[in-house]
C-alpha cells in the first residue's frame, strides 16, 4: 500500500512539475516577443515613446505603407486609408490614427533634432 502511495506522489509529482516547466517556458516566450514587440529601441526615450504611442516607429511606417518620412505622404495616406475605413471598420480607424500619431511624432523629433544642430552650427559651438 505504501509503495501505491509513493507512485503516485511520484507520478503527481512529475506532473506538476511538467506543467511548471511547460508554464515557465511560455511566459519566457511572451516576454522575448514582447520586447520585439517594442521595437527594440536603441535609446531609452525610442523606449518611452513606443510604449506611450503604442506603435513602433516601423509598424506605424508598415500601417500606412510609407517609405519616406515626409509631411505629404504621411497626409496622403492617411486620408485614403481612414476614407477607405470609414464604414467597415473603427478598430483599424484607429489604427490608422495612431500609426499618423506616431510618425507625426518622430517627424516632430527629427525636425527638432535639426533645428538644434543648424542652432549649433551658427553658433559656432560644437
Amino acid at each position: 500500500m505504501a509503495r501505491y502511495i509513493a507512485q503516485l506522489i511520484i507520478a503527481g509529482s512529475q506532473v506538476i512539475g511538467r506543467a511548471f516547466a511547460r508554464a515557465l517556458k511560455q511566459e519566457i516566450e511572451a516576454s522575448q516577443q514582447a520586447a520585439q514587440r517594442l521595437g527594440n529601441a536603441k535609446t531609452r526615450t525610442e523606449r518611452v515613446t513606443n510604449q506611450k504611442l503604442g506603435l513602433t516607429l516601423d509598424e506605424a511606417k508598415q500601417i500606412l505603407n510609407i517609405s519616406k518620412l515626409t509631411k505629404e505622404e504621411i497626409e496622403e495616406k492617411y486620408s485614403s486609408l481612414f476614407k477607405a475605413n470609414e464604414k467597415t471598420s473603427i478598430y483599424l480607424q484607429s489604427k490608422i490614427v495612431r500609426a499618423k500619431e506616431r510618425l507625426d511624432h518622430e517627424l516632430n523629433n527629427t525636425s527638432t533634432k535639426g533645428k538644434v544642430k543648424e542652432d549649433i552650427q551658427s553658433d559656432g559651438t560644437t
